[in-house]
């Protein structure tokens, strides 16, 4: 057990609090990084769960990037992708908010697209919102010039 970031070797009992907060490893000064990430910019914990499910699938993302006007969840700027978490959608069922994650899921202002995931999806399907956000990545990679 080690701190996905900085690799430092885990207790149990810091294992299980960022397990219990995030859903991943972290050491006690990563894990309160995130704990004030939440306070001060008001994101929340699926958004840092989904950052570094992320990371861990290869896509480098921007946790509470600001676009310009507001600030966004996750941005994947090399492909021109926001990301927002959604907390309004707590009664759909987890195959109805991929579907529309799959279906209807894009804005395109400013030249970005915009994601909204419903936070249900994140806390219990987050291995298929990764793949989805992968081939949505991937589409766009191939439609957009890389930057």
């Amino acid at each position: 057990m080690t701190c996905i970031e900085c690799n430092k070797e885990l207790s149990y009992l810091d294992h299980r609090q960022a397990m219990d907060l995030f859903k991943v490893e972290l050491c006690p000064a990563h894990r309160k990084r995130m704990e004030q990430l939440i306070r001060r910019k008001h994101s929340s914990a699926e958004a840092i769960t989904l950052y570094y499910g992320l990371i861990q699938a290869g896509i480098r993302p921007m946790l509470a990037w600001w676009d310009g006007k507001k600030t966004v969840d996750l941005a994947i700027s090399r492909v021109k992708l926001n990301i927002e978490i959604d907390a309004g959608f707590e009664n759909i069922t987890c195959e109805q908010a991929l579907y529309e994650l799959e279906q209807k899921c894009c804005d395109h202002q400013d030249e970005f697209t915009t994601i909204r995931i419903p936070r249900v999806i994140i806390r219990n399907n987050l291995k298929d919102t990764i793949e989805t956000i992968m081939g949505i990545t991937e589409g766009l990679r191939n439609n957009l010039k890389v930057i």
